[in-house]
């Protein structure tokens, strides 16, 4: 055997020891969490405490960095960009697989990203002006066969992930409703207040407000997890229809991550889901902990991807 098959092989059986001895040192300076959206949203109420906790566990500074602009895709970037060596993650929702068919960036999520933990999962809900003659989404089923393109309905801007569940809505309903996008959710709230348009899909934080005001009415979830402290309603799956989807955030780090390091980080993540007090501040968000494995959120990040990817091309979804 020659030097050069003898230095190949003794490399190979010394990489796994290296990266052992690695995360063994690791991590010796404070950790980056980007969240890729200003500050205040429902990620840096996921981020924050769970950074927090995770500070506790793993001995050094974990700082939120906010880096919004462009939905999300300028914070992903950098931390796409940034060494795979565990000191820069990131902790944002499941709007970012939406908004990545659309965008032309340069990363993909499946490439370019490390699935570390899934933090936290919550239903959307189906929600219609208060004098809405729907009782239920059997009703709006048959008023939208009724009258199709009659009913409008609003999202917090065209592609983004309120549109996608919207549109994946009326392809397992059969219907066809008009959709009306705005520059965010809070205008398209108040447009659903005023009686602008008919019908949204949103996320508790988003319309618990008007909610609890009883400006507007609950006709279903849209998935099981409904929060304790929200107002119970059927999910759509009851009523009938195979539709079942919900909102989730994760952390992530750039691809390539070593496995010791992925495996420290999910360990300590679901360490602070534990947390009861992580779990109250998730209730704000009508959201719940959910612990697992790398490998469980990278098959539900597989999942996603291809769902909304057909959705998007059997609908036609476009960004403005």
């Amino acid at each position: 055997m020659n030097a050069t098959r003898r230095a190949t092989l003794a490399a190979g059986c010394l990489a796994p020891i290296v990266a052992r001895a690695q995360a063994t040192a690791w991590p010796t300076r404070p950790i980056r969490l980007v969240v890729p959206f200003p500050p205040g949203g429902s990620n840096d109420t996921v981020a924050r405490p769970v950074a927090e906790r995770m500070q506790a566990r793993l001995g050094v500074p974990v700082v939120v960095e906010n880096r919004g602009g462009a939905a999300g895709a300028i914070g992903a970037g950098q931390v796409a960009a940034s060494p795979p060596d565990g000191y820069t993650l990131m902790v944002t929702s499941s709007s970012f697989l939406t908004s990545s068919i659309l965008q032309r960036v340069s990363w993909t999520v499946e490439g370019s990203f490390e699935p570390i933990a899934l933090l936290a999962r919550a239903p959307f809900f189906i929600i219609v002006r208060d004098d809405h003659p729907a009782r239920n989404v059997q009703d709006l089923v048959r008023m939208a066969r009724e009258r199709p393109n009659g009913i409008d309905y609003g999202t917090s801007g065209a592609g983004g992930i309120n549109h996608f569940i919207t549109e994946y809505f009326n392809l397992r309903a059969d219907v066809r409703m008009n959709h009306v996008p705005y520059r965010g959710t809070g205008p398209a709230v108040a447009d659903l207040v005023a009686g602008h348009i008919a019908l949204m899909i949103t996320t508790m934080a988003s319309a618990s407000g008007v909610v609890r005001d009883g400006r507007v009415r609950i006709l279903a979830y849209t998935a099981p997890g409904a929060p304790a402290s929200g107002i119970q309603a059927p999910t759509v799956r009851d009523a009938g229809i195979d539709y079942e989807t919900d909102i989730h955030w994760g952390l992530y780090g750039p691809k390539g991550v070593p496995r010791p390091i992925v495996e420290r980080l999910n360990e300590a993540a679901n360490a602070a889901l534990a947390d009861p007090a992580v779990a109250r501040l998730m209730e704000a968000e009508g959201a719940r902990p959910t612990p697992g494995t790398p490998e469980q959120f990278a098959a539900l990040i597989g999942e996603e991807m291809a769902r909304w990817r057909e959705v998007a091309r059997l609908a036609d979804i476009r960004a403005e």
